[in-house]
């Protein structure tokens, strides 16, 4: 295990609306504000897009399991955001022959109920909001930590320098 310290910088209180993509969302906001790292908790509901729940089976590097969900789903999650070590954000990870696209490295892990059905994953692609979604985003100052392409996996994973 390797750690670094630092210290809460600005915090940001968000509101996503109805039809946001929010990762699209979270992308301009990163951008706009600057920010190199942060933590981020939220809650509302989600549309319909796309969740990734874990690898087919555990090998390096993984296949992610794909999920499409729609018809609204009540959602609680946690995410970080975090620049690459050559000060260019980006954006996901570049496995089997993907190009890596600049902007921030934005993670995002949510379990979404609905009815009497959960999934819990890795939100991507085009996920869209229902009605809203509120987030609390906490700048992280002072960390030693970036998002790097890693080679055996094939994703950006979070590099503690």
């Amino acid at each position: 295990m390797r750690y670094t310290k630092g210290s809460i910088g600005r915090i940001f209180l968000l509101k996503f609306e109805d039809d946001d993509i929010i990762l699209n969302e979270l992308d301009k906001f990163a951008r706009h504000e600057k920010l190199k790292a942060a933590a981020f908790i939220f809650l509302g509901a989600l549309k319909k897009g796309h969740i990734v729940t874990g690898p087919k089976k555990p090998v390096i590097p993984p296949e992610p399991n794909w999920k499409k969900f729609k018809d609204g789903w009540e959602v609680m999650g946690v995410g970080t955001i975090f620049n690459n070590s050559k000060g260019l954000p980006c954006t996901g990870g570049a496995p089997k022959g993907r190009r890596l696209v600049q902007g921030p490295q934005i993670h995002i892990h949510t379990s979404m109920g609905k009815k009497d059905k959960v999934i819990t994953g890795c939100v991507r692609k085009d996920s869209k909001v229902f009605l809203v979604i509120e987030a609390i985003v906490f700048e992280l100052k002072g960390v030693k930590a970036t998002k790097d392409l890693d080679p055996k996996t094939g994703l950006n994973l979070l590099k503690i320098l």
